[in-house]
């Protein structure tokens, strides 16, 4: 299939080179003269140093949440950076996140529409980054009293149970595999086992290779990296053509189509065995939901077309997957560089369930450290540390500085999490800081500590996304004790590093040696 490129980036691509040049120097200036009309028109706040024509683009580095931090403790809380042709507003404090979600919410509420996005979410027509208005709030509707509210989270128990019965047998089966200390890939197991239960509660059934090759929740893994890719036309829109010379747009677009192809087949397949005479669902799905409503059936008084369904899916699987077995990857690498947290926490989680035959979800109401663990690590750790990016709507003023519509906003959560003035040594992993302040909470009231962000565009799924983190959680310590595979280096050293993404995760995978926990007797 050949690839679609506007007009203006062939005419481009065919002009000789020096000509290129002459045109991006004279547009450039354009926009130099442009950018200092507008500085003398509004009262813009301050920026640091920058470069002819990319701005503070050679300031991103390969973790923008860490370079954003640095330019924030020297030059303010409230930053305006020009990248590229993007005009991007910082926000680093806790004050300006108060401003902005008390006084200029739904000035804030809009999701810019970036290459990536566009090409993945169905034109933005999914929840996370579709345009603030009716037709969100009806999709987002949808989505929390159908999938994510508090009483169909609790009615997926027994799918959350079963998932991991399997992960747990998969681990003592490889215990069991050799007399020698066994190793296990605890990532790829985290990643399969958040994704086969989300695939049942919303597809119905479990979904390991949909296209024969790499898994879904590999797939679903490697679409929030795309989500986050920096690419050319974002910030130069003339110059969008560099992006399919690199291959960068078609390598989108293969995503797409896999996930498109997947959902495709699943819809049709569903829709077949809806029309059967005498069908009869026993529990409902996520996937029969929407199909309803499509169909116009249902109390929701709202049309979903065919790529409105597709695009939701992609969404609940992009946000409820990946970002699970994310922090849960973060939750065990802080464990095991903390070994007397990693031991106060299987403590407590093994008093609470004493000797039955299974971890119940009703005990982790009596499992606080745990949550404190689970609330650290969310804190120093969060899978999304500059949230999903904002974009004004229209011109507005914050702390006395005007902020112009489409500017883009980063909320640098990762920052606000570490901030000196707001937490007692922030750099370290210290559950017990939430014993201390257990009204601190996380679903964005509480502006020091937001990893699901706040206001109008914040994460629907919390509970759905810590009722399989805890319960994954206490298993996973209840059951096994955890070693690294000898290596000649001590217990603590984890490699903590990082790679870039709309989630970001560890580099390193947790390669671990489990050990099955003896209690004494045999379970």
């Amino acid at each position: 299939m050949a690839l679609q490129v506007q007009p203006s980036s062939s005419l481009l691509k065919h002009l000789p080179t020096p000509y290129i040049a002459i045109l991006f120097f004279f547009l450039s200036l354009l926009f130099v003269i442009s950018n200092q009309r507008r500085k003398n028109k509004f009262n813009l706040p301050p920026s640091p140093p920058k470069l002819p024509i990319i701005g503070n683009l050679h300031q991103l580095g390969t973790l923008p949440h860490r370079s954003f931090q640095a330019l924030s403790r020297k030059y303010g809380p409230l930053l305006l950076l020009q990248l590229g042709q993007t005009p991007t507003l910082l926000i680093s404090s806790v004050d300006v996140a108060k401003e902005v979600s008390k006084t200029h919410d739904v000035a804030f509420s809009n999701k810019p529409q970036t290459t990536a996005v566009k090409t993945i979410m169905y034109g933005c027509t999914d929840v996370a980054f579709s345009p603030y208005g009716e037709e969100w709030r009806q999709k987002r509707k949808i989505c929390v009293l159908d999938l994510l509210s508090v009483k169909r989270v609790r009615s997926f128990q027994s799918i959350r149970e079963e998932e991991v019965a399997a992960m747990l047998g998969a681990i003592r089966e490889a215990c069991n595999a050799s007399k020698r200390p066994s190793c296990v890939n605890l990532s790829q197991i985290l990643i399969e086992t958040s994704n086969n239960i989300i695939s049942r509660c919303v597809l119905g059934k479990k979904y390991d290779n949909p296209d024969g090759g790499i898994s879904f929740g590999q797939l679903g893994r490697k679409m929030m990296i795309h989500l986050a890719t920096f690419t050319v036309g974002d910030f130069f829109p003339l110059l969008g053509w560099i992006d399919v010379v690199t291959g960068q747009i078609p390598e989108f677009k293969a995503t797409f189509r896999a996930l498109d192809s997947f959902f495709d087949q699943l819809i049709a397949e569903r829709k077949r065995i809806m029309k059967r005479e005498g069908y009869q669902p026993y529990n409902k799905d996520f996937l029969e939901t929407l199909l309803q409503i499509q169909d116009g059936a249902g109390k929701h008084d709202f049309h979903l077309t065919h790529d409105d369904v597709k695009a939701i899916l992609t969404d609940i699987f992009a946000g409820g997957s990946d970002t699970t077995s994310t922090l849960l990857e973060w939750v065990f690498a802080a464990l095991l560089k903390n070994p007397d947290t990693m031991k106060r926490a299987q403590e407590e989680v093994r008093r609470v369930v004493g000797y039955k035959l299974k971890v119940d979800e009703n005990d982790l109401n009596q499992m606080n450290y745990l949550k404190c663990v689970v609330k650290e690590t969310l804190r120093l750790y969060p899978p999304i540390p500059l949230l999903t990016p904002r974009e004004t709507s229209s011109d507005v003023k914050v702390k006395g500085f005007d902020i112009p519509s489409k500017t883009r906003v980063f909320v640098n959560a990762w920052a606000i999490q570490r901030d000196p003035e707001i937490w007692n040594r922030p750099e370290e992993f210290l559950p017990e800081r939430f014993e201390d302040q257990p009204e601190v909470d996380f679903k964005g009231k509480d502006l020091q500590f937001i990893p699901f962000g706040f206001g109008r565009r914040g994460c629907i799924g919390i509970s759905f996304a810590l009722a399989s983190t805890e319960y994954m959680l206490a298993n996973l310590l209840y059951w096994f004790d955890w070693k690294i595979p000898q290596t000649g280096k001590p217990m603590q050293d984890v490699d903590m590093s990082e790679i870039w993404g709309l989630t970001v995760i560890k580099k390193v995978p947790l390669h671990l040696q489990p050990e099955l926990h003896s209690f004494g007797y045999e379970h």
